[in-house]
């Protein structure tokens, strides 16, 4: 499937292995990863001029496919960003909850997490098992987000382990996001 926008995706603490849906996107949509300077000791401020460097690069709209706090990422950036105009959707799958007392150290540094509404077309997927968030609190953050929320069952952390693959169904919902 081909979208009209440059899509831009967002993986979270860590990075995306080669078998992510997202790094399946990019080898099979060309879509475009935000590289962060540190994935292991992420620093927000950094990885929000990274998105938005990214965002004035591309030509022209932008979608955002992001991923555990990545989809943390997007809220911040669009908090601070006199650009959220140039964003046509985004796509926040997974979202940790940064409350959580289990929370690991690098990840818990962006807190408190941002619960502004966003500027654009967005929505939350999520799974009902996921190890860094209830599916309460994942509705939570969609609401505080001005989002849509969608689980899609019990899929874990909808990573590489969650049996995705190439994810053509999350393809179409992120071309759908416009029409919200």
């Amino acid at each position: 499937m081909t979208l009209d926008e440059r899509v831009l995706v967002l993986p979270g603490w860590l990075g995306s292995g080669p078998q992510h849906w997202q790094s399946r996107w990019e080898a099979l949509h060309g879509f475009v990863r935000v590289q962060q300077s540190d994935w292991e000791w992420p620093l927000r401020g950094d990885w929000m001029a990274q998105l938005e460097d990214a965002v004035l690069a591309a030509p022209g709209p932008v979608r955002l496919a992001a991923h555990s706090l990545g989809c943390h990422l997007v809220s911040a950036w669009a908090a601070h960003s006199r650009h959220t105009a140039r964003i046509a959707g985004a796509l926040l799958v997974a979202p940790p909850d940064l409350e959580r007392d289990e929370t690991p150290l690098p990840v818990a540094r962006w807190r408190p997490a941002l619960r502004q509404a966003l500027p654009f077309p967005a929505l939350v997927l999520y799974s009902d098992d996921d190890p860094f968030a209830t599916p309460e609190a994942s509705r939570g953050l969609a609401a505080d987000w001005g989002a849509a929320a969608e689980s899609l069952g019990a899929r874990g952390h909808l990573n590489a382990e969650s049996g995705l693959g190439d994810w053509p169904e999350g393809v179409a919902r992120l071309a759908a996001l416009a029409a919200r």
